[in-house]
């Protein structure tokens, strides 16, 4: 039997292997602590045993973040659904004509910060919107400033690396000017939406009118170089590929060697209603439980000691399948997303407190820790 097996089986919470022998060479290398190859993760996507898989990736978040699961008190901000692009995976963006497409006035979304902070104890607040054709860059910058203003210590994480590049596509000014400007207004961090997948095969399929795998990347160095900090996440259970999985984790950890500058890494299940895919017939039904765990667990392997944060979306899993996930390789629940519009307008209603969370993570006898924005533990429970 091979000397790693032997090491997941003396875990007592990991009884579940008994029994189980073969593992396939790129796990031994994971767990040997070598870094996997692309043809490694491609294995561990079609040929590892899940429960095996799921132990293995258990392992490694235990011994890069020990038994705390961690989640940030967040509110969402998202400024306007009218946007030029039109996503066939998408049912939160408008055109304008709608009935229901708003875009928010400054004032506007000072009122929904002051409910974030003084009402809900919020101390991030993650803003973004859909791609609006005729806000200017002074929109941003005096939305920033001005809510920095009113509340200096809450951390704005704002704008996708895609709403940054199609800011500077529209203003004329270069990535570059556009995250310094915003950065000199008082933002903090970027959120990591809009990299959806990045291979172009499944890309093309289900992005129209969006930066591509390489603009996305490109951008989120730059912010990383003037010292602004993000997510990064990856949509799922769509119409990709294995291998576009793996290429997708991959370039983000290649990407994380030179800059060390994400802070978490979000894989995002695809939610299908009310989307183009599900009306075209594209797509019949959503990802089942055993995917989504696999490929939460595949990017805890691939992304051991480069990336040590991966954080479980409860909002597109479900509470009790986030509870698992946190088995799988997860070591944090993202936050409370308060007044969260995007998932929504795809049928998911969840809503949560920090109460809520807590007794999540205390049910699966791990330690929940309120964080900030970087993962600064803010108050254990």
């Amino acid at each position: 039997m091979h000397r790693f097996y032997i090491d997941i089986r003396r875990d007592k919470s990991d009884r579940l292997l008994q029994g189980i022998e073969r593992v396939t060479p790129a796990l031994e290398k994971a767990m040997a602590g070598e870094e996997l190859s692309y043809d490694d993760g491609i294995q561990l996507m079609r040929e590892e045993n899940l429960f095996l898989l799921g132990a293995a990736a258990d392992s490694l978040r235990k011994k890069n973040s020990g038994n705390t699961v961690t989640f940030v008190c967040s509110y969402y901000l998202n400024y306007t659904n009218i946007c030029a692009a039109s996503c066939p995976l998408c049912a939160f963006y408008r055109k304008g004509q709608e009935a229901d497409a708003y875009t928010l006035t400054i004032e506007q979304l000072l009122a929904r910060a002051r409910i974030a902070v003084n009402d809900l104890g919020a101390t991030e607040l993650h803003i973004v919107g859909g791609f609006h054709p005729k806000l200017g860059l002074d929109y941003y910058e005096r939305m920033i400033i001005s809510i920095k203003k009113e509340f200096p210590h809450v951390c704005i994480k704002a704008l996708t690396p895609a709403e940054i590049f199609f800011i500077s596509k529209l203003t004329r000014n270069s990535v570059k000017e556009v995250l310094s400007r915003l950065k000199d207004s008082g933002l903090d961090a970027l959120p990591g939406g809009g990299a959806e997948i990045f291979h172009e095969q499944s890309r093309n399929l289900i992005v129209r009118g969006k930066c591509s795998g390489e603009e996305w990347l490109d951008t989120a160095r730059q912010a990383h170089e003037i010292g602004l900090r993000s997510n990064c996440t990856m949509l799922f259970g769509h119409i990709e590929k294995p291998e576009h999985i793996v290429d997708h984790i991959i370039r983000i950890r290649e990407l994380n060697k030179d800059t060390n500058g994400f802070t978490t890494f979000i894989p995002l299940k695809f939610s299908l209603e009310n989307t183009e895919l599900e009306q075209k017939h594209m797509i019949q039904r959503e990802s089942p439980s055993t995917y989504d765990l696999r490929v939460i667990a595949v990017s805890r392997i691939l992304l051991s000691d480069v990336l040590n944060n991966i954080s479980v979306y409860w909002i597109a899993l479900g509470k009790k399948l986030a509870q698992v996930a946190l088995h799988y390789g997860g070591n944090d629940l993202v936050g409370t997303a308060f007044s969260e519009e995007i998932f929504k307008a795809t049928g998911k209603h969840n809503v949560t407190s920090t109460e809520e969370l807590i007794n999540l993570i205390n049910e699966i006898n791990r330690q929940p820790a309120q964080r900030d924005t970087f993962f600064n533990v803010l108050r254990r429970f």
